[in-house]
């Protein structure tokens, strides 16, 4: 149980602010400053949860996995609070932290801002204090005993001197009947944000180092000061992190706050989305070192280098980016289940972003939600839909890893389908489904246990040059059933039987395998293939041949992909050129 000290309290009673405060922004007000030092003090006369590490190997969620709620707390940006609302009751239950029960219920039964809420049977409303909306960075994590077992909740110091949203970790807990460990105790004290942290469910994470600066001797929020190593110990006791696997990046020079979901997500254990902003502006530059030394010094779970897919960040209806302009990002998204909620900002930008995510995540429900207008500017406090959302998983997940599997030149032998899977009461049965055709449905072949939890199935040898769609179904002994991906059928991974004797089109050299989209007003977004490891340079010319914009020059990124602000380019038709020393690839593309 949280028992609020005599400190916090008096420091309530000094500071109006934290009354139920309904406008508190994501970084650190400047009026929040002296409050810190009676915040951090505070924390040694209370009492938060389970203060002393795990008894177990913790196995920290990862965020595609099963939710059975999503926690918001009712304050600032409700017309965004009530899109969210409207996505997520489809999906699980929706917790809503609020003072006003009646006055939210009021505000979800109205017409206005995305329609009424009319069935409230998924919606619980917790009555516990709060200061502001940034329910990511404050609220729990999730934790399971021998990966599969009991679920608990993970509380860490939240960075900023606001008691009541520091403290929401224990009133949810008691909600949910959920465990609480707790990291706010010398000499475990840990300080960090949700909005700083991803992980991949089988001890891997990532964060920036604004971890190791806020518990390091210029934290202002930590009770003791924690070398790196002894940082990476306590993620390690409290989370499963492994030592070697926890991923740690430069802060960006533009940032405020550096919180990596601003500009990176996790989309499942091999893939990364990356923000790019155009060429040598902004944090590009810094944000693209980080990447590389990923790439560099680390692989996935798998053992192999990690999928980076880039999307563009938006720029301001004036074409600024930071510091001038507020972060616009599509990584800020959320996680539901079968749903992925996305903040969106201008239609010119959104095309290209979410036909990024939805070529990226096949067979989700995407839902965009407008976070850049409309009164509802959340993106100009540093934050949008990921920052303010905060979901619990499921009491017994049934869980499946799975290495997709590459293109291949097979047309003879079996493509071989591995998957880790466990469930609490063991495994009773796995499937393979597969399809070259998903609207003629998919077979199915059995899998076959081995050592470790591991299952394996064949799928049958196909032709080149065909597209093989697939997905996993396991039935745990309980009977509980799940797939992987979890949108399966509707969703699945893919890969190509590729033809040894022909090259795409027959032609050597970089093909321009995609211009979307075209027309456009703004971005365009160029796709490669077989660009291999030449120089690649691509470029805009106008019609009397004159180079109007490069927009590439070097090897390509390993999703193909270029992006281009077409934004100040007088309207027009150009042509995109796209060449390397084994050939050239042209397209007529339109700024309208």
């Amino acid at each position: 149980m949280n028992r609020i000290s005599a400190s916090i309290l008096a420091l309530l009673a000094t500071a109006p602010l934290f009354a139920q405060q309904q406008g508190l922004p994501h970084v650190l007000a400047p009026y929040e400053v002296p409050l810190i030092p009676a915040y951090r003090d505070s924390r040694a006369s209370l009492d938060r949860g389970i203060e002393t590490p795990p008894t177990f190997v913790p196995r920290t969620m990862a965020e595609w996995e099963e939710v059975q709620t999503l926690v918001i707390t009712w304050t600032t940006y409700p017309s965004i609070l009530k899109q969210i609302v409207l996505a997520a009751v489809q999906e699980c239950e929706v917790m809503i932290v609020t003072d006003d029960q009646s006055g939210v219920t009021s505000y979800l039964q109205n017409t206005a801002n995305g329609g009424a809420l009319t069935d409230f049977s998924n919606i619980t409303f917790l009555n516990a204090g709060f200061n502001s909306v940034w329910t990511r960075d404050f609220g729990p994590e999730c934790i399971y005993e021998n990966e599969v077992d009991s679920l608990y909740l993970l509380d860490w110091i939240y960075n900023r001197p606001r008691p009541l949203d520091d403290a929401m970790s224990d009133p949810i807990g008691n909600a949910k009947g959920i465990a609480v460990y707790s990291t706010t105790q010398a000499p475990y004290d840990l300080v960090h944000t949700g909005g700083n942290f991803m992980a991949d469910g089988f001890g891997t994470a990532f964060s920036s180092e604004l971890v190791l600066d806020e518990n390091g001797p210029n934290g202002q929020y930590n009770q003791t000061v924690k070398t790196e190593q002894q940082v990476r110990d306590l993620m390690e006791q409290w989370m499963g992190i492994q030592q070697g696997r926890y991923i740690l990046m430069n802060t960006l020079p533009y940032d405020g706050i550096h919180h990596i979901d601003m500009h990176m997500k996790l989309l499942d254990e091999e893939t990364l989305l990356i923000g790019e902003f155009p060429t040598g502006q902004s944090d590009g530059p810094q944000l693209e070192q980080n990447i590389q030394a990923i790439v560099a010094n680390y692989n996935s779970v798998f053992g192999t280098p990690y999928r980076i897919i880039r999307v563009p960040m938006p720029s301001s209806t004036g074409g600024a980016y930071p510091p001038t302009a507020s972060y616009r990002t599509y990584a800020n998204n959320l996680f539901l289940n079968k749903t992925v909620i996305v903040p969106t900002y201008r239609e010119q930008y959104d095309t290209t972003g979410l036909r990024i995510l939805r070529e990226a995540l096949p067979g989700y429900r995407i839902v965009p939600i407008d976070c850049d207008n409309n009164g509802a500017n959340i993106i100009s406090a540093s934050g949008a839909i990921h920052c303010i959302t905060k979901a619990i998983g499921v009491n017994d997940p049934l869980l499946i890893r799975h290495q997709r599997l590459p293109d291949t030149y097979e047309t003879i032998n079996p493509y071989m389908v591995d998957a880790y899977i466990r469930h609490r009461s063991g495994i009773e049965s796995a499937e393979v489904y597969w399809t070259t055709d998903t609207t003629a449905g998919f077979n199915s072949v059995p899998m076959v246990p081995g050592a470790n939890n591991t299952w394996s199935a064949g799928i049958p040898a196909q032709a080149a040059n065909s597209i093989v769609y697939y997905y996993i179904h396991a039935t745990a002994n309980s009977g509980k059933e799940q797939v992987r991906p979890i949108v399966a059928p509707d969703g699945w991974w893919k890969f190509r039987v590729l033809d040894l004797n022909a090259g795409l089109n027959g032609v050597n050299g970089p093909v321009i395998a995609d211009v979307f989209p075209n027309p456009t007003s703004s971005i365009l977004m160029i796709t490669v293939a077989d660009a291999g490891s030449e120089r690649v340079r691509i470029t805009l010319r106008d019609a009397l041949g004159r180079e109007a914009m490069r927009i590439q020059d070097g090897p390509m990124h390993s999703d193909q992909r270029a992006f281009a602000d077409l934004s100040y380019l007088a309207e027009g038709a150009y042509m995109l050129v796209v060449e390397s020393a084994k050939g050239r690839s042209t397209i007529k593309v339109v700024k309208d």
